[in-house]
Order: structure tokens, then sequence, then C-alpha cells
């Protein structure tokens, strides 16, 4: 089932993921974005129209997403209940303070403000995320965003739930590359936004990328992944369920073994034929076992964790008896799952850690998404008459060096006053 690499030099092709997607789409993306910027609400309609054969007006009102979220089970409701409430614990503890510091008759601040108004995209259709309704929304709310806006090309009941218990303000179904221009450039219906959040297909990866620098945007989703390492006393069945849990996202998924142990991958794989058998969503999970699943036979604990933080996964799982000294050792992961009883699964959807992580190797320098991904920082300089006139010849000599006499000049007239 899994391909088998032994060592880690037969193992380097693992290593390289993209999130780019193929030229066609940013070209026809391109021409969306630019019409919807001319054209706002009327460009808007004509896509929806075309893609999805749905006529405006799109915002969802009040009363009618209260009552398709009314519709969501008792158990579902609770379980979004619980889920909300650990996500929000974990995340106020988030909140960044202003800082000030004075240094001789000069006062720095860092004032730390949120951003004014998000846009969340939620997929649609057959596509039901609930949780990542609650992972995106919750932490903006923390922040002190005045305005969430959603736009997904179909609200589920569970959807609309979340969006409820989280905090969203307002909804609109809308999908595409341009529910993401309207939300970059704002459409006489939908308000533009400081930042665009949420995950999409490769038409809005494409429209959010272009759109970067009119708006902020979160990142270029790439395909889920999750990389486990185990020794010979790992449940083979746990590591093979953990697997199976990755690759049945989509046929794109990536799913990754790495063991001291011959005979375990050997168990791992039984296990996964085993239980695919009995999987509803058997054929995606198997193509992406098939495509890019692998088991990599290594050495030493060691070798794993120097694979581990070159491949930096999106989610690492630590199925050791040694997990919590490993994971010190682990510096290049969205997120890590420390012992076997930590899963995955875990993670996405009730831990309360955030389960939007960076993936195709991003993980090297991104963050998972926080309180921090919705605030922005804004610097204020103070200074005294005495302080401006002791920097006015340093700031002049560097800015002579520069060709901008204009800055010294500035600097100096200051610094006679002082």
């Amino acid at each position: 089932m899994l391909k088998r690499v032994t060592g880690l030099a037969a193992a380097a092709p693992l290593l390289d993921r993209t999130t780019r997607m193929a030229g066609s789409i940013d070209d026809q993306v391109a021409r969306i974005l630019a019409d919807v910027r001319t054209r706002r609400d009327a460009a808007v309609a004509d896509y929806t129209r075309r893609f999805d054969k749905r006529e405006p007006p799109y915002e969802l009102p009040r009363s009618a997403w209260a009552e398709r979220a009314a519709s969501v089970s008792a158990e579902v409701r609770a379980a979004l209940e619980l889920a909300a409430q650990r996500i929000r614990w974990f995340h106020e503890s988030q909140r960044e303070q202003d800082i000030e510091q004075v240094l001789e008759g000069v006062r720095l601040s860092l004032r730390v403000t949120p951003l004014a108004r998000v846009g969340l995209y939620v997929p649609g259709g057959t596509a039901r995320y609930p949780s990542s309704v609650l992972m995106t929304a919750i932490p903006a709310v923390v922040a002190g965003v005045p305005e969430v806006v959603m736009v997904t090309p179909g609200a589920s009941p569970e959807a609309l739930c979340a969006a409820l218990l989280a905090g969203v303000h307002r909804v609109f179904e809308l999908g595409g590359a341009q529910a993401v221009g309207a939300l970059a450039y704002g459409t006489e219906s939908v308000p533009r936004v400081d930042k665009i959040v949420g995950p999409g297909n490769a038409w809005v990866a494409s429209a959010k990328r272009q759109v970067y620098g009119e708006v902020d945007i979160d990142s270029i989703a790439g395909p889920s992944e999750v990389l486990i390492i185990a020794d010979a006393g790992a449940a083979p069945a746990w590591v093979a369920a953990d697997l199976i849990a990755q690759a049945e996202h989509d046929t794109e998924a990536r799913a990754v073994l790495v063991t001291t142990s011959e005979a375990l991958a050997d168990y791992v794989d039984a296990e996964l034929a085993h239980q695919l058998e009995s999987l509803p969503r058997k054929q995606i999970a198997e193509a992406a076992l098939r495509a890019h699943g692998a088991a990599v036979i290594v050495e030493s604990i060691d070798e794993a964790i120097a694979f581990a933080n070159s491949f930096a996964p999106e989610h690492l799982e630590l199925q050791l008896d040694n997990a919590s000294a490993v994971a010190s050792r682990c510096t290049t992961s969205g997120a890590i799952f420390v012992g076997a009883y930590a899963s995955e699964a875990a993670g996405d959807y009730l831990a309360g850690a955030n389960h939007v992580l960076p993936t195709g190797g991003a993980a090297r320098y991104a963050s998972p998404r926080g309180v921090h991904d919705f605030v922005k920082r804004t610097s204020l300089v103070e200074y005294s008459a005495e302080a401006a006139a002791a920097h006015a010849q340093p700031i002049a000599a560097l800015a002579e060096v520069e060709g901008l006499h204009g800055h010294g000049r500035s600097a100096l007239m200051r610094g006679k006053r002082g």
C-alpha cells in the first residue's frame, strides 16, 4: 500500500511539494478579478449565475441564517459548542499587549489593534467544514475584529451553526474567484475587507494569491499532510487509522510514516488494507495513499527527526515511548501531536489549538492560525527637544551617506531648536 523508501537520501523526493497551480487557472482568475473590480455586483452576479446557478441577492438575512442553523442535530450542535468553548479558551491567552519603552528622551511604543473587517471563505456544496469556521472566526473575534464577513458557495446548516457560535456578523452565499474579488475590492453589496482567510479550490487559491497586496491573506494552502514518526512499540492499527484520516481529505493528501521498524511498516500496510475496506471515502483515501503515501525506513530516531525537520509537515505525530523528549527537537511542524493518545483528529476538532496550519513545507517559517493573524501593529515615536538635539548630527551623517540630504536638514533644524 505505502511506497517503501529506505534511508534519507532515497526519501529526498518526498520533500518536493508546491502550492502552484496550472497557469491557465491563473489567467482565467485574473480576468474574473479584473471584471469584478470594474463591474462589481453585476460581474459577481454573472459569474455566480454561470458557475453556481444562483441569483442575487446573496446575503443571507439573519432570520434565514438562524432557521437553517436550527436544523442541526442536537448531538452535532453540542459538539460544536464544546469545540467553540475550547477554541475560545485557548485563543484568549494569545492576546498581545502594547509595548512602551523610554530611552534618553525618546518614547517608543508598539500599539496592537484589530483589523477593521475580515473575510472568511468557507467551501460549500458537498464540503462541510464547520470546524474550520470555528477555527478562523473565533480567533478574529477574540482579537477584537468588529466585523467578520463569511462567504460560501452553499451554506450548510452546520457551517451556519458554527458561524453563529463563533460570532460571524454577515454571511453571503458566494463562492469562487468572484467571491474573493468582491471581498478584496468591495462591491455595492459586499464590503471590502482588510484580510481574506480560509481554504478553497484552485480557483480560490489563485484569486487569493492575486489579490494579495490589495488585501492581506492568510496563506496559499496546499494538500493536507501528516508525517508520523513511530517506533517498534507503536500500535499498527492506530498508525494506519491516522494515515487514513489524513488521506481521506483529498486524493492529493500526503500521509507519510517514518519508522525504525520495517516490521511495523509491514503491519501498518496490512492494517491499511483492512481498514480501507469499510471506509466510506475509500476511493479517495486509497488513491492518496497509493500516489503520495510512503513508509520511510530509517536507522534511528535521530534520522527520523532530521527528516521531519526537513519535511516541515502540517501535522507531525510522535507515536513513540519518549514522545515528549523527541517533541522538543522537532522544530518545523505546524502542529505536533505528542504521544499515541494525541490523534491528529483531536486537533482537527476538539483539542482547542488551531487546526489551520501551514502546508507544503511552509511550517519552516509560518505558524498556526491565531489571534496574531487578525491584528496589526503600529509604531509610535515621540522625541523630547533634548533628544532631538542629541540625535540631529548622527541622523545627518547617516543621511549624507545615503545621499538623502533633505533628511539631514530636517533633523538638524530640530537640533538647533533643541
